[in-house]
C-alpha cells in the first residue's frame, strides 16, 4: 500500500529521476516549464507517493497569472513509476493536491495532459474560456477546472509567470 506525504527535501534527486523517465531528458523544453522557471512551487502543495518508505510518485503545483482569477495554479508534473501504473497513485495524488488547493483559498487550476484522465477531477478545455499558454501546446490537452465549481469573475487571456508578492498575499505565506 502506498501513502500520500508532503515533498521532502530528500525527495529531490528521485523525483527528478522519475521525471526525466517518464517525460524524457527533453522535458525541460516543454511550454509549461516557461512557466515554472525562476518560480518556486505553490508552498504546501508538492506531494509524494511512497510505497513502504520507496518513492513511487511526485505532484507539484505552481503559482501563475490568469486575468480574473485570484490564485490560480498550474498542475504538474504528475508523475507516477510506470511500474505502478494502475494501482491509483496519480489518482491519489492529485485529489490530495486538489483538496490541499481549495483549503490554501486557490480558485483555478490549469494542466496540459490527458482530458479522459483529468475529466474525472472536474477538468475541461482552458480554450473555451479563452486562455493561451505562452507557447506551442495541443489546445485539447489544455484544461482547466475552476475549484469549487464555479468562478465567481470572468477569467481568460493569457496564462502569464505569477507576480510571487501577491501569490504569497493570497496563500498567507511571507514573500521571500
Amino acid at each position: 500500500m502506498f501513502e500520500i506525504v508532503a515533498e521532502r527535501p530528500q525527495d529531490a534527486a528521485p523525483r527528478e529521476a522519475l521525471l526525466d523517465l517518464v517525460f524524457g531528458a527533453e522535458r525541460q523544453k516543454r511550454t509549461v516549464y516557461r512557466l515554472r522557471g525562476g518560480t518556486a512551487p505553490a508552498p504546501g502543495l508538492s506531494l509524494v507517493a511512497l510505497e513502504n518508505g520507496a518513492f513511487r510518485g511526485s505532484l507539484r503545483f505552481w503559482p501563475v497569472s490568469v486575468y480574473g482569477a485570484r490564485a490560480p495554479l498550474l498542475l504538474g508534473p504528475l508523475a507516477v513509476d510506470p511500474a505502478r501504473h494502475g494501482q491509483a497513485i496519480g489518482v491519489a495524488l492529485v485529489r490530495r493536491g486538489l483538496r490541499a488547493a481549495a483549503a490554501n483559498a486557490h480558485d483555478l487550476v490549469l494542466v496540459v495532459g490527458e482530458p479522459a484522465y483529468y475529466a474525472r477531477f472536474g477538468f475541461s478545455s482552458a480554450a473555451v474560456l479563452g486562455l493561451s499558454l505562452p507557447g506551442p501546446v495541443d489546445e485539447n490537452r489544455f484544461l482547466v477546472l475552476a475549484i469549487g465549481g464555479a468562478l465567481a469573475h470572468r477569467i481568460g487571456g493569457p496564462v502569464g509567470r505569477a507576480d510571487r508578492t501577491a501569490f504569497d498575499s493570497i496563500s498567507g505565506d511571507p514573500a521571500s
